[in-house]
């Protein structure tokens, strides 16, 4: 196990303290929004640094006592027992801060546009998409986050055939960003009258949310065209022009959005758009960065089928992991802290193992 670098822990102690001590000396807004900023992204690791450097001198304490010969008996068989105890602590807090030091995404602390579109399969790829983006929905909640519908295109026996929405909260795309790819889905459709079981598949793609400051988009590279939106069947929602759909000449980007307002629809859409070349820019500096990047759990690829959710047999495989839980009634119901959990600590074990070659 590769030594703790007790100088950059000291670094971001003494920064945590400083930023703790200039926030309650009451600045203005701006500098304390700043500052809470940061202290948030070091509090994890002020923290987990304190609790080592607490459970070290405890540690060490009894050390001392059971080498002090003039320790009586009793007191010597307490410090025995509680020892590996607190051997055991003091490993865990440094695996903690081992993962902590490692290198972060800097767009882990982003807020998230979920993309679900139903692939092969005709209804019942509609009706899985909008299983999976209910999933998504409960999941959601249970982290406290909020999701806000930027559109949807609705299957005609249910379901989505796309929908795009906003999640927000703390940490979301850490936790999401292992979701895009390829999720199969094999069960008997509600409309399959011979009970037979088929395959059918949607497309998840999560992309940070982007800020102005993370990608700058030219006005001249941008082509806007509106359109009558229309509503089931073809009639017409509106009377006025309101659909909007962005073009993004150097990439052929095109992102739609039709809901009742123009104005927002052309702010959705750029929403949307920004996260795409975003993510698009995020992916080549990854690739630049390490050809190992490709490899990893989470590269975003549409293309690779994650996940199979199996009806029958009541079990979830995620096969870049070759996890397999047979609780497919609660995944389906936004339980997925146990796949996120174990995709995160694959990903640690990835970046922990490039950082020791």
């Amino acid at each position: 196990m590769t030594e703790l670098p007790r100088d950059r822990m000291d670094q971001v102690l003494k920064r945590f303290e400083l930023i703790e001590a200039q926030m309650a000396a009451g600045p203005d807004s701006a500098t304390y929004v700043k500052l809470a900023s940061e202290y948030s992204e070091l509090e994890d690791m002020a923290r987990a640094v304190r609790a080592l450097r607490a459970a070290e001198a405890e540690l060490a304490d009894l050390e001392t006592m059971l080498a002090d010969k003039a320790t009586d008996v009793e007191m010597r068989e307490l410090a025995e027992a509680e020892l590996p105890e607190l051997e055991a602590k003091v490993e865990k807090l440094a695996a903690d801060i081992r993962v902590l030091l490692l290198p972060r995404d800097e767009a882990d602390s982003k807020n998230a546009i979920l993309e679900i579109r139903a692939g092969t399969g005709g209804d019942e790829a509609a009706l899985f998409a909008g299983d999976l983006f209910r999933m998504y929905e409960r999941y959601a909640a249970a982290q406290g986050w909020k999701v806000e519908l930027l559109s949807a295109s609705e299957g005609e026996r249910g379901g989505y055939k796309e929908v795009i929405a906003t999640v927000s909260g703390r940490g979301v795309f850490s936790k999401l960003k292992f979701e895009s790819g390829v999720h199969r889905v094999q069960r008997v459709p509600e409309t399959e009258a011979g009970g037979r079981i088929h395959t059918s598949a949607a497309t998840v793609a999560v992309l940070p949310e982007a800020e102005d400051v993370d990608i700058d988009i030219r006005a001249e590279d941008i082509r806007v065209d509106t359109m009558r939106a229309s509503g089931a069947g073809g009639q017409h929602v509106n009377t006025t022009d309101s659909a909007v759909r962005l073009t993004h000449l150097p990439t052929g980007i095109m992102v739609v959005s039709a809901e009742k307002s123009q104005h927002q629809n052309r702010a959705r859409a750029m929403q949307v758009l920004r996260a795409k070349l975003y993510d698009i820019e995020r992916t080549r500096a990854a690739d630049e960065r390490s050809e190992a990047r490709r490899l990893q759990v989470g590269s975003g690829d549409r293309s690779e089928r994650i996940r199979t959710y199996n009806f029958p047999q009541g079990r979830v495989t995620d096969h870049r992991i070759n996890l397999t839980l047979y609780k497919l009634d609660r995944v389906i119901e936004g339980d997925l802290d146990e796949i996120v959990d174990a995709l995160i600590a694959d990903h640690q074990a990835r970046l922990m193992a490039e950082e020791t070659e």
